[in-house]
């Protein structure tokens, strides 16, 4: 089975620089250190109000990284301007209230099936690798396949949600239909990566998934550092990833 990628999202690196303004901690530091720790991507979402990303994060991410960024996006004109300008490796379409706390949801393909498709064109013809960040559900990914979406993510924050509250039942239940759309998504030919709230506790169940190739975690390994260091943190994550890949 191949190898599973570990994307570090580091936006949350940005939401503590911010809480003060000024310079510190440096995002740029944070997706250094996370390449050096083994990281095999960047997560970067550059939201419409700029709550923690900044336009000049996503230009020092472009000059530093040596690994893939992934650039998140609401689907609007202003984000396919400044990813047609710096043609990251992957963008990831994203659904964005200004009001919401982090991404609360998958994006709604099905519904807007016609404006996503002339939306993500472009960014194909850039070069870009185009995901879609949606719910285990199998009418948005046949949606996102027929856009013309090469990859989708699937939105893992209810299945983590239910594990946290100690809703079991609920957790399980979730965990199937993220086994069962990562198969469909598979058989379909889409790249299948996951993410959203995966913790220590969480990740083995999803990593051992064989279709997925790709978890993106962010928030869980920023707060982490705090206590052990972002290496540590990545180290550790990276450690529980591949146990659950390892044969039985």
């Amino acid at each position: 089975m191949h190898k599973l990628r570990l994307g570090v999202n580091i936006d949350h690196v940005a939401t503590v620089r911010n809480a003060r303004g000024g310079a510190f901690p440096d995002p740029l530091r944070a997706a250094k250190l996370a390449q050096e720790a083994g990281a095999d991507g960047i997560t970067a979402h550059l939201r419409e109000d700029r709550r923690h990303i900044s336009d000049a994060d996503i230009d020092g991410l472009m000059e530093v990284l040596t690994v893939p960024l992934n650039f998140e996006m609401a689907a609007t004109e202003e984000m396919q301007a400044i990813a047609l300008r710096h043609k990251p490796h992957a963008v990831c379409i994203v659904p964005e209230k200004r009001e919401e706390r982090t991404t609360e949801g998958g994006l709604e393909v099905a519904r807007e099936e016609n404006r996503l498709a002339h939306f993500i064109a472009p960014l194909r013809e850039a070069g870009c690798r185009v995901s879609i960040f949606i719910a285990a559900d199998r009418r948005q990914i046949e949606a996102a396949h027929r856009i013309g979406a090469q990859v989708i993510e699937l939105h893992t924050g209810a299945y983590c949600d239910a594990h946290a509250d100690g809703r079991f039942d609920d957790r399980d239940r979730e965990m199937a239909a993220i086994r069962d759309m990562a198969d469909h998504a598979a058989s379909l030919g889409l790249e299948v990566h996951a993410g959203h709230g995966l913790t220590y506790e969480t990740v083995a169940p999803v990593a051992a998934l064989p279709q997925v190739v790709e978890l993106n975690i962010g928030h869980f390994l920023i707060g982490e550092a705090i206590f052990v260091g972002l290496e540590a943190a990545i180290t550790e994550m990276r450690a529980r990833m591949d146990a659950a890949r390892a044969p039985a």
